[in-house]
């Protein structure tokens, strides 16, 4: 017995280090869009069209992985994903126009997604065979990445140059990737016990061909898109929005991202405990109206703190939400509910600021924000109007 739970330690750490990386190489993307936008010239509107490319890649990206996921395991799929993350990290600084911008974020995108069911699929496998929720820790590393990813960028935000800064993230993804990767292949895949996509039920139809479980999985998908799109808005404009609308300095705007990751790392580091007093649907309902709160007053607030602290609120009220939906998902429909809820939430995430670029031409990049209070509002009625079924527990 202690080998095998020494085995799955070793599993649950190397998958912990993905995600982190991930959370890394993404915010340091993102810190660096301000000085990208000024380098092609691009309006708000052309870099959403550009950013578009990211949401492209990622969701086309995500249905196929969950086949390659189910052909060659997830272990190899990560793995793979991250390599390819890692270097395609170092081609926006290249670009010198929009179009070009848009063209390697369709391959920072596919990597992007990629990953993301990988993982999330080896996460989910785990969380059934440990029997306990802890499906948010690994999203915590993801926030705790990203909180080191951005704040990194803020402070080297005036000495490097973003292909400088971006190259040397390339370069430190290679590495983690090399010593974390040979530890993951190395680890066999956590194996649960009743696997719905793939046991047969007696009459010999498989499970995940039930309309009622495709229609769990994708509401759960429409929980995570709700909430991911206000992630996707804090990482491509929340840095934007504290630097043009509140003058905000290049360093104050990347720390604006660095207080809602470190919200989410706080909010997910307490999640398996607070899922399992609460419950699912209290998780999901509180969750939901704290980013509410917080998205109004970070979007809405005349002043740069005013606005860190309701960016630091929002980040605590959708830190558990994601990770949710799409461990329910997954545990419903294995890697297919993970690519099909990821599907839906990482396009929320990754077509959400193309939105916001709209809407901020339109209106202003503060009215544009207030969408993200909209969506965690929505995600809260569908948790309601489902609790039965959708959000066990």
């Amino acid at each position: 017995m202690p080998g095998p739970r020494r085995d799955l330690t070793r599993l649950r750490i190397a998958l912990t280090v993905f995600f982190a990386l991930d959370g890394f190489v993404f915010a340091g993307w993102v810190v660096r869009i301000p000085a990208i936008k000024e380098q092609t010239g691009a309006s708000a509107s052309a870099l959403g069209l550009a950013l578009l490319g990211v949401s492209a890649g990622a969701v086309v990206t995500m249905t196929l992985t969950g086949r390659l996921v189910r052909r060659y395991g997830s272990h190899p799929v990560t793995v793979a994903c991250a390599v390819l993350l890692c270097l395609s990290i170092a081609l926006p600084p290249l670009t010198r126009s929009a179009l070009a911008l848009g063209v390697v974020l369709l391959v920072f995108g596919s990597a992007y997604g990629g990953i993301n069911v990988a993982f999330n699929s080896a996460a989910v496998d785990l969380v059934a065979v440990l029997e306990r929720p802890i499906m948010p820790s690994f999203h915590a590393a993801f926030s705790l990445g990203g909180m080191v990813g951005a704040g990194l960028g803020g402070l080297v935000a005036g000495a490097l140059s973003p292909t400088r800064h971006l190259l040397a993230l390339t370069v430190t993804g290679l590495l983690v990737t090399l010593f974390a990767g040979r530890a993951l292949l190395r680890c066999e895949p956590a194996a649960p016990p009743d696997r719905t996509d793939r046991t047969p039920g007696k009459d010999g139809a498989p499970h995940h061909r039930d309309r009622r479980t495709r229609r769990l999985v994708v509401t759960f998908g429409l929980i995570a898109l709700c909430t991911a799109y206000g992630e996707g808005a804090m990482a491509d404009w929340g840095a934007l929005h504290l630097e043009q609308d509140l003058d905000a300095s290049p360093g104050m705007a990347a720390a604006g991202y660095s207080c809602f990751a470190l919200a989410m790392t706080v909010g997910r580091l307490t999640g398996t405990t607070l899922l399992e007093r609460l419950g699912r649907t209290a998780t999901v309902v509180a969750g939901g109206t704290t980013a509410v709160a917080g998205m109004l007053l970070g979007s809405l607030a005349p002043s740069l703190w005013a606005a860190l602290f309701g960016f630091a609120i929002t980040g605590l009220g959708l830190a558990n939400i994601f990770p949710v939906a799409v461990e329910r998902a997954g545990a419903l429909g294995g890697p297919s509910g993970v690519a099909t809820a990821s599907t839906l939430g990482y396009g929320g995430m990754l077509l959400g600021p193309p939105a916001i670029g709209f809407m901020a031409d339109w209106f202003s990049l503060s009215a544009a924000l207030t969408s993200v209070a909209a969506l965690a509002a929505v995600a809260v009625l569908v948790a309601v109007a489902t609790r039965r079924s959708a959000v066990p527990g």
